[in-house]
């Protein structure tokens, strides 16, 4: 069976329209420019702005050390009770791609159907920034939420980390390093088909390698990591599958479809973490391709994984009392 013949059938449509649309890979040169096209695809096939009750402001934050500031997106429900819980979110995009617009729309539902303060961070990218500045960003910004919990009205024992694809890859790579500085306590990590291994070994990274262009697939997945690395060997911070320890993770969250390129490194991560003693939470989505329930938001398959990443989250950010 083709890759079009075995997704979910509501998603078929979408996929014979956007199959091939990408321009060609290969070279740094042409990163603006698929850049630019990828963003089109992106607003072409996303949700229209939802009528949210939910406002949002800029910022900017300091970054790392000698390194320059952050700019991240405040969101918070219009109408707020007491103090809320808070999210870091980490938008995707192969850490080449991707911005505070990008994940708009995501991060003001997360707000308003968690009742959350959502706090967005604009890593700097690859291949003009490469490892580890979108690493030392993100632990920058989780610094920021934490310590700026009364500024922000939010209860920092209720903080969770978001992120997909690259996003869940830098949201793992956050957390492993608060556990090891003895950074935030982080009360839920919520990783979407996170991408957590630059080796290209697993079977689905070989099953799922030509995928028509607008799915990340391998060639797009080398490339990427490629950019990231620059060069430089791989730690647990850059590739979360090459930790060898997992012990003291947060409780964890991972979700990933079946036709997704990165399906065996994220059960096989979550899978260590079950073994380190981390409470996980591993859903598999039969049908399911990367980025598909953003694709066809409308889909019963894709309203069920929604609400299932905002049922884990509303879970795990109420108070202990509740």
């Amino acid at each position: 069976m083709t890759f079009a013949d075995r997704v979910d059938p509501a998603y078929r449509d979408v996929v014979a329209a956007l199959t091939g649309v990408v321009p060609a890979r290969g070279g740094t040169g042409d990163v603006h420019e698929r850049r630019a096209a990828l963003a089109l695809i992106g607003g072409s096939v996303a949700p229209p702005p939802g009528a949210y009750d939910v406002e949002h402001e800029d910022r900017v934050v300091p970054g790392p050390e000698d390194a320059p500031a952050l700019r991240v997106r405040v969101y918070r429900p219009a109408r707020p009770a007491g103090d809320l819980p808070v999210i870091l979110h980490v938008h995707g995009g192969g850490m080449w791609l991707g911005d505070l617009e990008s994940e708009h729309d995501l991060c003001r539902r997360l707000s308003e159907a968690v009742g959350a303060v959502v706090v967005s961070v604009d890593y700097r990218l690859a291949p003009e920034s490469p490892y580890p500045a979108a690493a030392d960003d993100c632990y920058a910004a989780l610094q920021w939420v934490a310590g700026s919990a009364r500024e922000l009205g939010v209860d920092a024992a209720r903080l969770a980390v978001f992120g997909g694809s690259a996003g869940g890859g830098r949201a793992i790579a956050t957390a492993l390093r608060a556990r090891d500085l003895g950074g935030p306590a982080i009360r839920l990590l919520m990783a979407v088909y996170p991408m957590v291994d630059d080796r290209h070994e697993t079977p689905s990274s070989r099953e799922l390698a030509d995928l028509g262009g607008f799915v990340w697939d391998r060639a797009f997945n080398v490339e990427a990591w490629e950019w990231y690395l620059a060069g430089r060997p791989a730690d647990a911070y850059a590739a979360p599958a090459r930790a060898t320890d997992l012990t003291g993770m947060p409780p964890t969250f991972v979700d990933v479809g079946e036709l997704d390129l990165f399906r065996d490194e994220d059960v096989a991560f979550a899978s260590a973490l079950l073994a380190a003693g981390v409470p996980t939470e591993l859903h598999v989505y039969p049908g399911a391709f990367h980025g598909s329930e953003a694709m066809v938001p409308d889909a019963e398959l894709s309203r069920r994984i929604v609400a299932t990443r905002l049922a884990a989250l509303r879970r795990a950010l109420a108070p202990h009392d509740a």
